[in-house]
């Protein structure tokens, strides 16, 4: 009887977790990502998701006192997480990396990105009246450098 009553609240908080996650969407999301995510993020709190396009879903979520992105595809598959972090929290050899590139520079919007390739370092980079978009690996290469149009328009790589 125990063990029926301990079932019983299991399934009824994962049942009020599920509907919490999609209730501010119209689409249903996959059970498969749903499933996906629950296992990757057991600790996720206030999570919101949104059909990316048509094989991608993202949830948008808090965890471990930051703001975090993870994308899935449609058959649950995971694909990217991205969390915000603070500039004091750069490895030395990312920092030298933007050093060796840019001089007095200033850093907005500085993410991790985690993928299946690895760890990146993603941000945008202000240095005298340019602005650039930066990826750099966490072995330390700059994989990306793009420099930003005012306007808003999309440079191309």
């Amino acid at each position: 009887m125990k063990n029926l009553m301990i079932i019983t609240v299991f399934s009824i908080a994962f049942s009020m977790q599920s509907c919490a996650q999609n209730s501010d969407n119209e689409e249903q999301v996959p059970e498969k990502v749903l499933t996906a995510f629950n296992k990757k993020f057991p600790d996720a709190k206030k999570v919101e998701w949104e059909m990316e396009n048509d094989s991608e879903w993202e949830a948008e979520f808090k965890m471990k006192g930051k703001e975090y992105s993870a994308n899935f595809g449609t058959d649950g598959m995971w694909r990217e997480t991205e969390y915000e972090i603070k500039e004091a929290e750069i490895p030395a050899n990312i920092r030298a990396i933007l050093d060796e590139n840019f001089t007095d520079y200033e850093i907005e919007n500085l993410e991790i990105a985690e993928t299946l390739a690895g760890i990146s370092y993603e941000m945008e980079i202000e240095a005298g009246d340019e602005e650039f978009e930066v990826t750099i690996d966490s072995e330390g290469t700059l994989t990306k450098k793009k420099e930003s149009e005012e306007d808003g328009e999309n440079d191309e790589d």
